[in-house]
């Protein structure tokens, strides 16, 4: 009985020291897991990378070519960082750059550049490697202003904005020769990437908990302790010397007047136009695309420039597409041809001391719109170094594929001094059902529309006025109603409702006036462009704080327009 109870003891003892044995275990576990920092050293995955390319931090998919001076940066990453819209026509291997004051074209392997079509030589020239094109440094340098730190050593590459502000700061260990650990995750328990020396300075990209996410010169990113790191001035990147526009020096804090002067075979004849109070800016549709290789045709007349000017007025002569859906697809699908329409177009200014161009194209293909806003980024430097201003007429935004979805409004309004709303055509020619040109509320939610969801500022954007109106007519065949309409001037419709003894109706949900009768059994019907609604469309734009108005077109006005709309100038 005592030998049993002997060897019991035994074995609780055993199990004890055991159990034991397990607590220490586990407690140097813990300490060394939980409460001991690591100290496990890890390289960086790109150390392997050829020249990587690090954007706040975070390294990029592509990789730098050259170095120094011979630096080049692939494309896709300037698309993605710098300048979405750098364009790359693969079949001529041309490198197209915009900004709002420089046009610059570049060749894959030729040093030739063509900066707002002057020729220059460039040190170093775009390259292409392994189906990815590469840009050289020098000339992103100067067109955005972009910054690049290099390490010799390490290879990498940290690319900024020209702008760009630069949380910075420096190690603080206390002892200069103590360094601090840069670790892999915010936590002592991750690997080491790094120690870094006291005094070491360091790009803070971002901060979590008591961690920052840090960079230093050599490229190396990771995390150091708040406690370790003093904050300094933060490190702001040079932005390039901005100028004035042409059109924030003319007509910033005054609102345009414009009007279209619609010329078809005959040239107007300026002595029988007369005055027009309060208009600042005629635009004569003189000019037409003719063929898919850019060729314009010119119906410009100097006599007609000359005239408006001694009238104060200046002259934004209109191009058009000549609403042709596949001469516009072609004279637009390469650069090539847009510039020999943009070069024709900035002779004719010069040739006919024009002050603005203003762009109408219309009837385009959905596909096209990428190529129209293309054009416009390509025109704006052109006609900047010419100092004209540069607008392009938009439509209301619908489903239209020809007359509206192709028109990129958020990128124009970027572009363009001015978008023109052509704000009318709610019904248009031969619209199913009749109705009023433009009504108020109509009018309105197409301004705001793009206001609101394109992001165009108010000041940017000129309201389209009709000066026009359609009679409709009404006629019903075997139990259908047939539709056509006429357009007609402002004084044809005063001569209708005088000589037919008609009193015009004001209509609240349009906001304007209305009349009807009958004529040969087929019912008439008119929502009237008057001074009445003219004065609510230019108390419209001063309300939206508009860039002003441009009525379509001088031929179909009266005295009373002129007297309502040069109200659009305080």
């Amino acid at each position: 009985m005592r030998r049993k109870h002997q060897r019991n003891r035994k074995k609780k003892k055993l199990l004890s020291i055991i159990l034991m044995m397990f607590i220490f275990i586990f407690a140097g576990y813990y300490v060394l897991t939980q409460v001991l920092p690591n100290k496990e050293h890890v390289e960086p995955n790109w150390v392997a990378a050829d020249r990587p390319i690090f954007v706040k931090g975070e390294m990029l998919e592509y990789s730098a070519l050259g170095s120094e001076e011979n630096l080049k940066i692939p494309l896709p990453v300037l698309q993605d960082v710098i300048d979405p819209y750098i364009r790359h026509e693969a079949e001529t291997e041309s490198i197209i750059l915009t900004t709002s004051e420089k046009l610059v074209l570049l060749t894959a392997d030729k040093t030739e550049a063509m900066i707002n079509n002057e020729i220059t030589e460039l040190r170093f020239a775009p390259e292409e490697s392994d189906g990815v094109m590469y840009l050289p440094i020098s000339v992103l340098k100067e067109l955005y202003g972009v910054a690049v730190h290099e390490d010799v050593d390490s290879g990498a590459v940290m690319l900024m904005e020209a702008g760009e502000r630069i949380p910075m700061g420096k190690v603080v260990t206390g002892k200069p020769d103590r360094t601090i650990a840069m670790r892999v995750e915010s936590s002592i328990h991750a690997p080491i990437i790094l120690d870094v020396p006291d005094g070491t300075e360091l790009r803070i990209w971002s901060s979590q908990d008591e961690w920052y996410y840090v960079q230093l010169d050599n490229g190396y990113t990771g995390y150091i302790q708040k406690t370790k790191v003093v904050l300094s001035e933060d490190r702001i990147v040079e932005s390039p010397e901005s100028t004035t526009t042409r059109a924030e020096r003319s007509w910033k804090g005054k609102p345009v007047n414009l009007i279209w002067e619609a010329v078809y075979q005959r040239k107007p004849d300026p002595d029988s136009i007369g005055k027009l109070p309060g208009v600042n800016v005629v635009s004569p549709t003189w000019f037409s695309m003719v063929d898919g290789e850019g060729n314009v045709r010119s119906q410009a007349d100097l006599e007609y420039v000359k005239w408006a000017h001694e009238q104060g007025m200046e002259v934004w002569g209109l191009l058009s597409n000549s609403f042709e859906p596949d001469l516009t697809s072609e004279a637009m699908s390469s650069f090539e041809s847009r510039i020999n329409v943009i070069n024709q177009m900035i002779q004719y200014a010069d040739l006919f001391q024009l002050d603005g161009i203003n762009i109408d194209f219309e009837n385009v293909y959905t596909k096209d719109g990428d190529n129209i806003t293309q054009f416009m980024r390509e025109l704006k430097p052109l006609a900047e170094a010419e100092e004209l201003i540069v607008s392009i007429d938009v439509t209301p935004k619908s489903n239209s594929e020809m007359w509206s979805v192709f028109l990129d409004r958020e990128a124009l309004g970027k572009v363009a001094d001015y978008l023109i709303v052509m704000a009318y055509d709610e019904h248009w020619a031969s619209s199913p059902e009749a109705g009023s040109v433009a009504s108020l509320p109509w009018v309105e939610r197409s301004l705001e529309r793009i206001i609101d969801e394109d992001n165009v500022p108010p000041e940017k954007l000129i309201l389209g006025i009709p000066l026009y109106t359609r009679v409709w007519s009404e006629k019903v065949l075997d139990g259908e109603t047939k539709v056509s309409s006429k357009a007609l001037s402002m004084d044809s419709v005063e001569e209708i409702i005088r000589t037919k003894k008609l009193t015009p109706t004001y209509l609240e949900a349009e906001q304007q006036n209305y009349v009807e009768y009958t004529e040969d059994d087929i019912l008439k019907k008119i929502w009237i462009e008057d001074e009445v609604s003219l004065k609510s469309r230019v108390e419209l734009a001063k309300s939206l704080q508009l860039g002003g108005i441009a009525s379509w077109n001088r031929s179909f006005a009266n005295d009373n327009a002129w007297k309502v709309l040069q109200t659009i100038t305080p």
